[in-house]
């Protein structure tokens, strides 16, 4: 049996249809995907001194699945900020520092695992409020691997030409010849604090969104030779809140 002409022209316009729906479903099926991987995950570090939120960067993933497993996992909770510079940077992640009697050194060796680099300079630098890695010295790690659970948080200050001249001459060689200072940072570290000699050779891995003021309060804090404050600080309890 023959299908009349009319026939075919509404199916034919039922099939376009339904393509153009799928099509449609499928960029919105991409669109959501997009927003996820969009999203910038978020952690309070609940100190004694107050609440300090970090949201982690999407470019570095190792680190964020890392730092994110950690917290989960309430490694975070009750550790130290162990060591503590002022106009410099503030530290934790050491488990040890977890039940660390008044005074005693912490080695800043408890933690042997490790995560491969994943500098992201010159788009991310050292500013003020930015969370990176920790991880031991290059003459015992040439691949400048981070630590899987030591981080730091930079506090920093400006620089003037002379020394960011200074730091320009030997950042080839600290970053094992990937780098020279970018222009854009070194405009930046002229006005605003950071620490542009770790550029490029540390991992940054996200940045403070909130608890600046807390962080000023940490990193000013007295402390014994060997840069433990006085008074322990404390991480009360890491919690991821997006």
């Amino acid at each position: 049996m023959q299908h009349h002409p009319l026939s075919n022209h509404i199916y034919m316009k039922i099939v376009g249809l339904r393509l153009l729906l799928i099509f449609v479903a499928a960029l919105v099926i991409a669109s959501c995907g997009n927003k996820k991987e969009e999203v910038r995950r978020e952690v309070v570090l609940q100190t004694n001194r107050g609440d300090i939120v970090v949201q982690l960067f999407n470019e570095t993933p190792l680190h964020r699945d890392n730092f994110l497993q950690h917290v989960q996992s309430g490694y975070y909770d009750s550790l130290l900020f162990h060591r503590v510079i002022a106009d410099f940077m503030i530290q934790s992640g050491d488990s040890t520092s977890r039940h660390a009697q008044p005074g005693a050194f912490i080695a800043d060796e408890s933690d042997i695992a490790m995560v491969p680099a994943e500098f992201r300079y010159p788009a991310i630098f050292h500013k003020r409020g930015m969370l990176a890695a920790a991880r031991t010295s290059d003459d015992v790690n040439p691949t400048q691997s981070s630590s899987a659970a030591q981080f730091y948080i930079v506090w920093g200050k400006t620089y003037n030409d002379s020394l960011l001249n200074k730091i320009d001459s030997t950042m080839f060689e600290w970053t094992r010849g990937r780098h020279h200072m970018d222009s854009v940072a070194r405009a930046y570290y002229r006005e605003h604090p950071g620490t542009p000699h770790l550029d490029g050779s540390y991992t940054i891995f996200g940045q403070v969104i909130s608890g600046l003021n807390v962080v000023d309060s940490i990193q000013c804090s007295p402390t014994d030779e060997n840069d433990r404050p006085l008074d322990d600080i404390r991480i009360l309890k890491a919690i991821v809140t997006l």
